[in-house]
């Protein structure tokens, strides 16, 4: 189940991107209701087939403008929809479904997007145990909603950020001077219960993970050949935990996944999506 950031946390980055479209005042809505604000009703329309994320975030943008407003989900997160659908009805005052237009379409067609990609990643391995998983390659201030939108779609989150756990790559590993000792320096100052995962691209570096007990191995652009052979041998060691990484795609995560690994990461289903075009309709 795909879990969106309490209110205390999701209302101060809409606010921020609300105050970057009005600016100082939206000229055109206030000039039109300068007397009076009357209200209207409408639909969203999808225009084009995907997988629908972030409608609960666009109620939130209408919200915060006018607590009047009703914007009512037709389609549920993680549902598909069809061209010409409906997929929302609202109904409030003009100036604040004007106003939040934008911001609201912007952020649900870039979520939309993300759900679509990661839906067919994700069930090219629906029948395997493996899982998909996201990654760090996010937008500046998105990030909680885009590994939101990823949920949605079928994946699993990996870290949000730095805090959240140890992955030793191969840059930390030539600072330190080799795995063994990447290893022995983290584990002396992570708090309990914090993993350790390492990335490694070749046999013998998978040999030096396992023997410094690392918690998670990543086998990072590896031939499909050469990470069979890896899987075999952490497989030995059956609590360490495997993850593969590293130029996936629609064509090759089914036989990655057929190695045996836990999970699979891959920043295509952000970094790679199109935003699912939808339209909003007034008098609908």
């Amino acid at each position: 189940m795909a879990i969106l950031p309490p209110p205390i946390v999701l209302d101060s980055l809409l606010h921020q991107w609300l105050k970057e479209d009005i600016g100082r005042g939206d000229r055109t809505t206030q000039a039109l209701f300068a007397q009076e604000v009357s209200s209207g009703n409408g639909q969203w329309i999808a225009k084009q087939a995907g997988t629908i994320a972030g409608l609960t975030i666009a109620a939130r943008v209408f919200y915060l403008l006018n607590e009047k407003v009703s914007f009512i989900p037709l389609v549920a997160e993680g549902e598909s929809c069809q061209p010409s659908q409906a997929i929302a009805r609202f109904h409030g005052p003009f100036d604040a479904l004007l106003m939040g237009e934008r911001v609201a379409l912007n952020l649900t067609m870039s979520l939309s997007g993300i759900a679509t990609l990661t839906r067919q990643y994700a069930e090219k391995i629906a029948d395997l145990p493996a899982q998909l998983v996201d990654t760090r390659k996010t937008t500046p201030g998105l990030r909680l909603l885009e590994k939101y939108a990823t949920q949605v779609g079928g994946a699993i989150n990996h870290r949000m950020g730095l805090d959240d756990a140890v992955m030793i790559k191969d840059n930390h590993i030539k600072a330190a001077g080799g795995i063994g000792e990447a290893i022995a320096r983290i584990r002396k100052t992570i708090p309990y219960p914090m993993t350790i995962e390492v990335e490694t691209t070749t046999l013998p570096e998978v040999e030096e993970a396992i023997a410094h007990n690392a918690d998670i191995i990543m086998l990072d652009n590896m031939p499909v050949e050469q990470m069979e052979v890896a899987v075999k041998l952490i497989r030995v060691r059956n609590n360490i935990k495997i993850e593969a990484s590293g130029n996936v795609t629609l064509k090759t995560i089914r036989a990655v996944a057929e190695t045996g690994v836990d999970y699979i990461s891959s920043s295509a289903p952000i970094t790679r999506s199109s935003w699912l075009d939808l339209s909003m309709r007034l008098g609908s």
